[in-house]
């Protein structure tokens, strides 16, 4: 079943962002941004849990985006399988169910960035439909 997120998700969704996508964040701050960004309308996230186990295997996070540039369309942020269920169609599953959710609130896009070293996860998203469309280099300059 897939779902908005709750609060009781964090320690899976901590889990995950640590084991599979090698994010090391506090429990607290999983718990913090949860609170914070389900407040936010722009911002969803969502995860995959199995109906029987009622366990959190998976998340895609997303963001609404518009610039002046271009339409409303969606970011996806995040997209994360629990290593030990990857293969399973729990990723496809997630992506499926925000593209249903993009059309259904009008946006006309679905864009996502993806490591250069990710190549099977490049192979997922072609599978899937979507286009690499350019090569980029991310600049970040961390503030105090």
């Amino acid at each position: 079943m897939i779902r908005q997120t709750k609060l009781e998700d964090a320690k899976a969704l901590q889990k995950i962002c640590k084991e599979d996508l090698g994010y090391d964040s506090s429990l607290k701050a999983i718990e913090q941004q949860i609170d914070k960004l389900g407040q936010d309308e722009q911002h969803h996230l969502f995860v995959f849990e199995d109906d029987c186990m009622k366990e959190v295997l998976g998340f895609v996070e997303v963001q609404v985006y518009e610039a002046i540039y271009s339409k409303r369309g969606l970011n996806i942020l995040g997209l994360a399988v629990a290593h030990s269920h990857q293969g399973q169609g729990i990723g496809k599953q997630l992506m499926t169910y925000i593209e249903a959710w993009a059309c259904q609130n009008k946006l006309t896009f679905i864009r996502l960035n993806s490591g250069s070293h990710r190549t099977e996860a490049h192979a997922f998203y072609q599978g899937l439909g979507y286009d690499g469309t350019k090569r980029q280099v991310r600049f970040i300059k961390f503030l105090q």
